[in-house]
């Protein structure tokens, strides 16, 4: 899932060290929603947009993907 969580970040002068730490993971799961190789949690999701006053939609981006969700991947959709 594309994001904006590394502009965001640098934009307040976080580390990925010091924001890992202000939502509770390591600086390799924030390095791992930046280069969007994870997709956190709903809760996650949340706890990184309260940091930065902003929505879920100011953050992250949804868009349609070639990947399949896991709702279609157990309903077998093509």
């Amino acid at each position: 899932m594309k994001n904006r969580l590394k502009e965001l970040r640098e934009s307040m002068g976080l580390t990925q060290e010091q924001l890992g730490q202000l939502v509770g993971v390591s600086r390799q799961a924030i390095n791992s929603i930046e280069t969007e190789k994870f997709e956190p949690s709903i809760w996650l999701a949340y706890d990184i947009c309260k940091v930065f006053h902003s929505t879920i939609e100011e953050v992250f981006i949804f868009e349609e993907s070639e990947r399949k969700s896991r709702a279609q991947q157990r309903r077998g959709v093509v």
